[in-house]
């Protein structure tokens, strides 16, 4: 389902004031109906457990060395170990921490930002608007790859705060179109025209009668934002600019990629991480299935 599609039947959809325990209620069922979006759940609580009890699951400590360099995968070390002679699951385990947790702190910041700028973008009118339209347009020209390693170049020895802080300066650009898209299109519905006849503020009127109407827009520019937050994450510490000490993922790829791990036949350091990577990124995009069922109901399983 494309942006356009999903704008188009959010904008067709009865609006109003919703209970905010009703669209919970509503959204969760929505997604554990949909059996992709329930994969997606099932795969990502798996990591956050992985995340939250890695002391209690991995056999040694994720900077622990001393054990034999570049060993094969035996039953003291079941995928064996680096050449700085670490163990290669415990790693895998912790490094589940630093993804999970870049994913969805950086995915929220992201998306704060993208709902304040695009509801206020979508709702103003004249040079503000015209404002904040340049500066849109101007982080959604510039290439995202290349600007992430120019800032995280500039602000290296950062680790993990500098990281989040790029993805967040990056990342919010494209959902705060979407929402202003969205704002625009409620801004003329008879009860925000009531809200405005009967004395509300514009704040209030935002984030009070319009704001609750995007929710599924909203869940789904936040699972969008964290899918980017973590291959962004990896991408970066894979090219070094991020701190090599930290244990995760991406740490993983670059120490692998130095130890020329694939010409000494060691391919698990590099598939492994590359592996977890991928299905985290996979189960957020699955998820996103489910959104897409909350937003048009032709989506959602059983529906003919």
């Amino acid at each position: 389902m494309t942006t356009t599609e999903q704008i188009k039947t959010v904008s067709d959809a009865p609006v109003g004031r919703p209970s905010r325990w009703k669209t919970v209620a509503r959204i969760g069922s929505t997604l554990w109906s949909n059996w992709k979006s329930r994969l997606g759940l099932i795969i990502l609580g798996l990591f956050i457990l992985v995340a939250i009890f890695a002391p209690l699951i991995a056999p040694y400590g994720g900077s622990q060395d001393g054990f034999e360099r570049s060993s094969d995968a035996s039953a003291a070390h079941w995928l064996g170990t680096t050449a700085a002679g670490e163990d290669v699951l415990s790693q895998l385990i912790y490094g589940t921490r630093v993804s999970v947790f870049v994913g969805f702190v950086a995915g929220f910041f992201s998306t704060v930002v993208a709902v304040l700028i695009g509801l206020s973008w979508g709702y103003v009118r004249g040079f503000i608007a015209d404002v904040i339209n340049f500066i849109v347009n101007l982080f959604l020209v510039i290439p995202g790859l290349p600007l992430m390693i120019v800032i995280a170049a500039y602000l290296q020895n950062g680790g993990i705060a500098m990281i989040i802080a790029v993805i967040v300066i990056t990342g919010w650009a494209w959902g705060a179109r979407v929402l202003r898209s969205q704002t625009q299109s409620l801004r003329s519905r008879d009860f925000v025209t009531a809200a405005r006849f009967s004395g509300e503020s514009a704040f209030r009127i935002v984030f009070r009668e319009i704001l609750p109407n995007m929710t599924s827009l909203i869940v789904g520019s936040f699972f969008g934002a964290a899918t980017a937050a973590i291959l962004a994450e990896a991408g970066l510490e894979f090219l070094g600019l991020g701190d090599s000490t930290t244990v995760s993922w991406g740490t993983m790829l670059f120490w692998a990629q130095n130890s020329n791990a694939l010409l000494t036949g060691q391919w698990v350091l590099l598939f492994a991480p590359g592996l977890c990577i991928a299905l985290l990124a996979t189960s957020l995009t699955l998820i996103n299935f489910g959104v897409d069922g909350i937003s048009n109901p032709r989506l959602r399983e059983g529906s003919k």
